[in-house]
């Protein structure tokens, strides 16, 4: 071979339904490390109070809805005080709540990148992902102050945790895959995004035991992956309710099926972001 002479590779994603390659996904970690790193220091970099937020704002709200709902509504806790039954519902949601809308829009913020280099772009909303649990697990440890402060310990279920979070994982990851190749393509996402959240909310047992709900429509209401996830949390943390009930079960076939069809549908289409976006 002539040495002045040129050779170009091209390289291109794989079209088609497939699985996402953990091979490729590694070759690629250092574009997830800088991500990652750059999604932290953009959070924080012009706040006054910086990472002390992740604090703040679960324990705000934990403070309103003790107030209108524990105290005017006398919701029922499951025999453990207020403010620890909604800050362990609270603190799964909000990182739910802030990865789903983040992730949802992640492309459309990386347009530049994505157009410019190609890698996996699952990378994308893996990374703010990974970002958003720095709060999740500041937010533990003040969940884990207030049971010192009200005298609780830890239940003996709490060796069940890592189930549960694994299951908050899944549900997290699967609608970010979701929604951040639908955003793509349908600019409409951004609208749905804060009104599907502000629904789910709802559905969502934050503030109100399960057992509020009807018995003939909880199959029903146990779709929504983190029902089980918030009736986890408090289980292994207080011991109250059935962690493992069928409403967990329900949870997490939905929440794993949610998983396989994101990352499905993404591979599926992200050969199309960058003519999409550059559209």
């Amino acid at each position: 071979m002539n040495g002045n002479e040129n050779v170009m590779f091209e390289i291109k994603p794989t079209k088609g339904w497939r699985f996402f390659n953990l091979r490729e996904l590694w070759a690629y970690r250092e574009l997830l490390y800088f991500l990652i790193w750059r999604g932290v220091k953009v959070r924080y970099k012009q706040t006054t109070i910086g990472i002390a937020w992740a604090v703040l704002q679960p324990l705000a709200m934990m403070l309103v809805f003790t107030a209108f709902f524990g105290r005017l509504a006398k919701i029922p806790s499951q025999g453990i005080p207020y403010p620890l039954f909604v800050l362990a519902g609270l603190i799964p949601w909000q990182f739910f709540l802030r990865t789903f809308t983040e992730s949802s829009s992640s492309l459309i913020a990386d347009q530049r990148l994505i157009t410019k280099v190609y890698f996996p772009r699952i990378i994308i909303p893996l990374a703010t992902t990974i970002v958003a649990s720095l709060d999740f697990f500041i937010s533990v440890c003040l969940l884990i102050i207030f049971m010192v402060i009200y005298g609780i310990m830890p239940a003996p279920s709490v060796i069940a945790l890592p189930i549960f979070l694994l299951l908050l994982l899944v549900s997290v990851l699967g609608f970010g895959f979701w929604f951040s190749a639908l955003n793509v393509e349908y600019r409409d996402v951004g609208y749905v995004v804060p009104f599907l959240g502000q629904l789910l909310f709802f559905l969502t047992p934050v503030v109100y035991p399960t057992d509020m709900v009807p018995s003939q429509l909880r199959g029903l209401h146990a779709l929504n992956p983190m029902v089980g996830v918030v009736g986890g949390f408090r289980y292994a943390f207080y011991g109250v309710g059935d962690g493992f009930s069928i409403a967990f079960v329900i949870s997490s076939i939905s929440a794993f099926i949610i998983f396989l069809t994101g990352i499905l549908w993404f591979t599926r289409v992200e050969h199309t972001f960058v003519d999409t976006i550059g559209s």
